[in-house]
Order: structure tokens, then C-alpha cells, then sequence
């Protein structure tokens, strides 16, 4: 079996919890293949997008532009990329869901980016953390992930 995990990261807190997730998968499931897919890395080397044939999950920063995520402030800047690639040759039919980022500091705008791609792809949000993640964000989530994929 492979887990597909879709990400990208700018900052490097989502690309840290994606390692550390996958390292908890690893060591719980070690005859299970833990796929990273970095989306900024592939923008960065030119590489294709590709048709995904098999269920993922993606992860997702927030960058908004200004205001304050209620009335303006919505736009996501800079993870466009990701977003990209979850439409190319419809991926988003094979997406399980997607996990959000960011800062509770900026109430209305946490994790806004993940629900506006969960209304516009039609998937759930699956769940969020706060910057690098947790331990106990990176257990919840595993579990979350096991139980999707039927490891559970």
C-alpha cells in the first residue's frame, strides 16, 4: 500500500510536519510506502504536473493578502501552486481531504486557504494544526490518515 501525501511549504512548518507525519506512519505501518509530493520542489525544478491515480491527502499553509479573512483579506497569495496541481487533470477526484496551517493569531484568516480549496475541489478539511505541528497534531492526524487509507 502507498500513502500519498501533496504539500507545499515556504517557510518549511508544513514540510516539517509532513516528514514528522510521515515518520509516524513509517513506524507504525512499516509495509506501507509514505509518498511526500513537495509541490514548491517540483515548481522550483520545472517538473510536470502529474495525473494522480491513487488517493492522497494534501497539506496546505495559509498566505492571504492583508485584511481580515471575513470581509476582505481572502486571497491566497504564493501556495497557488498547490492548488494547481490539485485541479490538473482533475487530481482533485483522488484527494481524501486536506489539512490546514497556520497561525491562530490571525483568527478568521487560520487555516482559511485549506477551507476555500475544501469549497472550491469539494473535499473536506480534515483537520488543521498550528505552525510546525505538534506531537499530539501529528498522533491525531496520523490516525485520521490510518482510517482513511483502512488501517484501522
Amino acid at each position: 500500500m502507498n500513502i500519498s501525501l501533496v504539500y507545499i511549504s515556504l517557510s518549511g512548518n508544513t514540510e516539517s510536519f509532513v516528514k514528522r507525519l510521515a515518520t509516524y506512519l513509517e513506524t507504525k505501518h512499516p509495509d506501507v510506502e509514505i509518498e511526500r509530493v513537495n509541490i514548491k520542489e517540483m515548481v522550483k525544478y520545472d517538473q510536470p504536473f502529474y495525473h494522480m491515480t491513487t488517493p492522497f491527502v494534501a497539506f496546505l499553509p495559509t498566505y492571504l493578502e492583508g485584511g481580515n479573512g471575513l470581509d476582505n483579506g481572502d486571497v491566497e497569495i504564493l501556495t497557488n501552486d498547490l492548488g494547481r496541481f490539485i485541479a490538473f487533470e482533475q487530481n482533485y477526484e483522488h484527494c481524501l481531504g486536506i489539512v490546514g496551517s497556520g497561525n491562530r493569531n490571525f483568527n478568521h484568516q487560520y487555516c482559511l486557504t485549506a477551507k476555500q480549496y475544501a469549497e472550491r475541489f469539494g473535499f473536506p478539511v480534515l483537520d488543521t494544526f498550528e505552525l510546525r505541528g505538534m506531537q499530539d497534531d501529528i498522533k491525531r492526524i496520523g490516525q485520521r490518515i490510518e482510517t482513511l487509507y483502512g488501517l484501522v
